[in-house]
C-alpha cells in the first residue's frame, strides 16, 4: 500500500506541477510556496514515512545534486546576452563582491548570535550564499531568443548569478570542512588554496568550456549530417550535455557545477538564434519542474517530521538577517555603477533566492567532515522556508511592476523622438 501511495502522490505532484503556473498566474503564490506547503501537510499524515535528511545525508546530497545540474543548463541555455565583461558587469559585481560579503556577515552572525564553531559558521555562510537557479523562476529570464538584447537586467543578473555562484560557492564550503577537519594551519589552508580554490575551478571551467565547444560545433556545424543533431533536435540531449560535463568534470576533480554552465552558455554561443535552443530549454525546465516539486514535497515533509526541532531564535535570526537585511544591502552596494537605475539593482539585490543548492552544500559537508548537523539542518531549512515564502510571495508582483515601467518608459521615449522629428 505504502508504494502504490507514493507512485500515486508522484503522479498527482507532477500533474499539478504541470497545471499550477496557470492556475496562479496573476497571483502571489507560485510552485515552490504551494509544494512547499503541500510537503507540510502530508508530513502531519499519520502512516507516512518520515523525512529525516540529516539521517540520509548521501542520498540528499544525489537528489538534490541532480536537480541543481539540470537547472543550471537550462539557465545556460536560457541566457541571450553573450558572456562578457562589460556586458555581464553586474554579475561579476554579484560573484565577486556580493557573494562573499554575504558569506562573511552570515559566519561573523552564525558565530557571534548563534554561537556555531567557526567552522559551522563558515559552511552556514557558504550554504546560505548562493542564489538558487531551481527556485527562482519568477525572477529569471524566459526561453531562448533569437535577440540578443531581448533581457531586462533584473531578470539577466539573477539568472547569470544563479547559474555561476553555485559553483563558485563550493571554495568556501571545501574550506570549512578543512577547517573542521585540520584546522587552521598553514599547510591545511595553502592546500585548500591551490587544490579547492584555483585548480578545481580552473578544471571545472575548461571542461565546461571544452564540452561545451566541442558539442557545439558537432551539433551546429558537423560535416557528417548525422552528427548534427540539431537538424533534428531531441530535447533530452540536454541532459546528455549536462551529464557529460558534470562527469568528465567530477572525474578530473573540477567544479561540475561551474562546468555545467559553462558548457550550456558555451553551446549556446556556437549558434545563438538556432531553435533548437528552444527545444532543450523546453526539455529541461519541464524535467526540473517534476523534479522540484517532488523535492519540495520532501523538503516540506522533513520540515514537519522535526527539521526544525533544533531552531533557535537566535538561528532564525541568522536567516532573517540574510534574507531581509545581508543580501539586500550587499548586493545593492555592489551592483552601484552598473546597468539599471535604483529600483531594478533593489529589485536584484533583494531576489537572491535560497533553496536546493543550499541543501545540497550542507549535506554534502555534513558527510565530508564533523560539524553540529540538527542546528545547521535547522538553519537552513528555515532560512529556505523563508526565502520561499517572502520571495514567493512578492517576486512576481515587484517584476511585473517593473515590466510596466519599462514599457512606459520605452513608449515615452518613442514619442519623444517622433515628435523631436517633427520639431
Amino acid at each position: 500500500m505504502l508504494y502504490a501511495v507514493l507512485f500515486a502522490l508522484a503522479g498527482a505532484s507532477a500533474l499539478v506541477a504541470a497545471m499550477l503556473p496557470r492556475v496562479v498566474d496573476r497571483l502571489p503564490v507560485n510552485l515552490p510556496m504551494t509544494f512547499l506547503a503541500g510537503g507540510v501537510l502530508l508530513g502531519l499524515v499519520p502512516g507516512l514515512p518520515a523525512v529525516r535528511p540529516m539521517e540520509h545525508e548521501a542520498v540528499t546530497a544525489h537528489v538534490t545534486e541532480i536537480v541543481v545540474i539540470i537547472s543550471l543548463m537550462g539557465a545556460g541555455l536560457a541566457l541571450d546576452r553573450p558572456v562578457g565583461w562589460r556586458r555581464w558587469a553586474s554579475t561579476w559585481r554579484l560573484i565577486l563582491v556580493a557573494m562573499p560579503l554575504t558569506i562573511a556577515l552570515v559566519a561573523l552572525a552564525g558565530s557571534a548570535l548563534a554561537g556555531l564553531p567557526v567552522a559551522a559558521a563558515v559552511l552556514l555562510g557558504a550554504a546560505l550564499a548562493p542564489t538558487d537557479p531551481v527556485l527562482a523562476s519568477d525572477v529569471q529570464v524566459g526561453e531562448p531568443a533569437d535577440e540578443e538584447a531581448t533581457e531586462d537586467e533584473v531578470r539577466f543578473a539573477l539568472t547569470s548569478e544563479a547559474g555561476l555562484n553555485d559553483g563558485a560557492a563550493f571554495p568556501v564550503v571545501h574550506l570549512a570542512v578543512v577547517l573542521a577537519t585540520a584546522g587552521a594551519t598553514a599547510g591545511a589552508l595553502g592546500g585548500w588554496a591551490l587544490e579547492d580554490l584555483l585548480l578545481r575551478t580552473v578544471v571545472g571551467v575548461a571542461v565546461g568550456l571544452g564540452v561545451g565547444k566541442l558539442l557545439g560545433a558537432m551539433f551546429f556545424r558537423s560535416a557528417l549530417p548525422s552528427l548534427r543533431l540539431a537538424d533534428d533536435v531531441e530535447g533530452f540531449t540536454a541532459l546528455a550535455v549536462t551529464f557529460l560535463a558534470y562527469g568528465l568534470a567530477e572525474l578530473l576533480h573540477g567544479y561540475g557545477f561551474l562546468a555545467v554552465f559553462v558548457a550550456a552558455c558555451a553551446i549556446r554561443s556556437a549558434e545563438r538564434s538556432h531553435g533548437a535552443h528552444r527545444v532543450a530549454h523546453r526539455f529541461v525546465e519541464q524535467v526540473e519542474r517534476m523534479l522540484t516539486s517532488w523535492l519540495l514535497l520532501l523538503l516540506g515533509a522533513a520540515l514537519a517530521d522535526g527539521l526544525l526541532s533544533a531552531l533557535t531564535w537566535q538561528l532564525a535570526a541568522v536567516g532573517v538577517l540574510l534574507v531581509l537585511v545581508i543580501r539586500p544591502a550587499v548586493g545593492y552596494v555592489s551592483l552601484l555603477g552598473t546597468r539599471g537605475g535604483p529600483r531594478e539593482r533593489s529589485v536584484i539585490a533583494a531576489y537572491g533566492v535560497r533553496g536546493v543548492g543550499s541543501l545540497f552544500y550542507l549535506s554534502w559537508a555534513l558527510g565530508e567532515g564533523r560539524f553540529p548537523a540538527d542546528r545547521l539542518w535547522a538553519a537552513v531549512g528555515f532560512t529556505v522556508a523563508l526565502s520561499v515564502l517572502v520571495h514567493g510571495a512578492s517576486a512576481a508582483p515587484v517584476v511585473r511592476h517593473l515590466d510596466v515601467r519599462r514599457r512606459r518608459k520605452a513608449r515615452s521615449g518613442d514619442l519623444g523622438e517622433i515628435a523631436g522629428t517633427h520639431v
